[in-house]
């Protein structure tokens, strides 16, 4: 039985595997990336790989781990060399647990100078690399394929330095967002990004892939609110653009080349980021439409209607809805319908705020686009109703494994993927679903399928 899931959802896969020697002179080709259940397993199979085309790629020529390498290792990072397999465990695998690596060592640097001292050691020696951040990712890119050497950013969590005038937060690549985002609240800020694997992703990692996240719609992608990078190349120098200007023009924005790179360029080891002021006025509405079209019409009657107030627009389908219910053992917040989207506004004043919302609301009641609703303003039911979206990829996490490919098409075609998988999978499918951002039109598409 082939359990499918389609995903409309942009997915942090934290940096891929950097190839040292390779990048001291040219840009590193993504051979090394692949997908698939079991790919990663012929690492450990038979004498040595083998290959397949639906499979990872045979292992290039690196060099192996010797005991001098250890022991080089083990004199710069005293107590971070991780070479206990336990341990090595945990980083080794993916968090849907669909593809495992077989590395050896893991290096824990604390510094960018670490950082530097591991890749040009690494570089001279034909070690392969691969950067790891909170290794949340969902498309087995923050893992190992054969036996490379796993460079985790985790200690790298310090907060460098924080403008409340500009707001702009100068922190290293290890930092995780929620830890951020609960340093910024104190000082009534917020990032500029949120994720549903915040409590574990990286800020580097979230460069590093270019993610979107919840709020995209109103403060866009990060090419825009990050100011500046630190980073290391593939032969030990270090790249310093961590400037904190808004705008500038001296030279080429070299920063840009490395947000989305996934580390084939570097490893991002520092990072600034424009942060905007915390809104004092926030509200959450979920709503439940009859049909796709009725959705798309109520995203733009809502572009119009709320505007600068507009900070979210996420959907769900029923499908998602039922899993959620069965597996998580959330409620229905409202009463079934087919479609269900996740509204969120954010100003700094209440009343105008809820003006606007009220108005939006009537007319879309009004017009018939919408069946049912619930509005929240106190934090936990907004948590509450937040986290009917964001538990989504746990809940199917209870159905099997889960794979996903990027796809770009008009947000008005989107659903029509899910529609046309289910129509040609029929009853070989356990489940289809469709869930993620609306008002971008690039989205991944996720397959989980469970063989029997």
């Amino acid at each position: 039985q082939i359990l499918l899931h389609v995903r409309l959802h942009s997915i942090i896969s934290f940096t891929r595997r950097l190839s040292p020697v390779a990048l001291g002179s040219s840009f590193l080709p993504n051979s090394s990336l692949q997908f698939g259940a079991g790919a990663r397993k012929l690492h450990a199979e038979g004498n040595g790989p083998k290959s397949s085309p639906a499979a990872a790629p045979d292992r290039l020529p690196f060099s192996r781990v010797t005991q001098e390498d250890l022991a080089f290792f083990k004199k710069i990072l005293p107590g971070r060399t991780i070479t206990d397999p336990d341990l090595l465990e945990s980083s080794n695998v993916d968090w849907l647990k669909s593809v495992k690596g077989s590395s050896e060592v893991m290096l824990r640097p604390q510094t960018t100078e670490d950082v530097s001292q591991i890749l040009s050691y690494c570089n001279s020696r034909n070690l392969a690399v691969n950067p790891q951040g909170g290794n949340t990712g969902l498309t087995g890119g923050s893992v190992p394929v054969y036996d490379e050497i796993i460079l985790s950013t985790a200690l790298m969590n310090k907060i460098l330095a924080f403008d409340s005038i500009s707001g702009i937060l100068t922190c290293q690549a290890g930092c995780v967002l929620e830890n951020l985002s609960l340093y910024l609240e104190k000082r009534d800020h917020i990032m500029p990004l949120d994720l549903g694997a915040k409590g574990s992703c990286q800020i580097g990692g979230n460069v590093a892939t270019n993610a979107g996240g919840l709020r995209l719609l109103r403060y866009g992608s990060l090419h825009g609110t990050v100011l500046g990078l630190e980073v290391v190349l593939a032969d030990g120098r270090v790249l310093d653009c961590l400037t904190t200007l808004r705008k500038d023009n001296t030279g080429y924005d070299l920063k840009q080349l490395f947000i989305g790179s996934e580390g084939t360029l570097g490893v991002i080891t520092a990072v600034s980021i424009l942060c905007p002021r915390r809104p004092t006025s926030v509200n959450v509405v979920f709503l439940g439409c009859e049909t796709f079209e009725q959705l798309l019409k109520t995203f733009q009657l809502c572009r119009g209607m709320l505007g600068e107030i507009l900070s979210a627009f996420e959907f769900l389908d029923s499908e998602c809805m039922r899993l959620l219910n069965t597996h998580l053992r959330l409620p229905n917040p409202i009463s079934d319908c087919p479609f269900y989207v996740v509204i969120e506004t954010s100003g700094s004043d209440p009343s105008h705020d809820g003006e606007k919302l009220h108005n939006f609301l009537e007319e879309a009641m009004a017009c018939s686009l919408v069946n049912d609703g619930t509005v929240a303003t106190e934090e936990t039911k907004i948590k509450a109703l937040w986290s009917m979206r964001e538990r989504v990829t746990e809940a199917l996490t209870h159905d099997g494994f889960t794979y996903k490919y990027d796809i770009s098409l008009p947000v008005e075609r989107i659903y029509q993927l899910v529609t046309d998988m289910r129509e040609r999978l029929g009853d070989r499918a356990k489940s289809v679903v469709g869930y993620g951002h609306i008002g971008r039109t690039r989205r991944r598409t996720d397959m989980k399928s469970v063989y029997q």
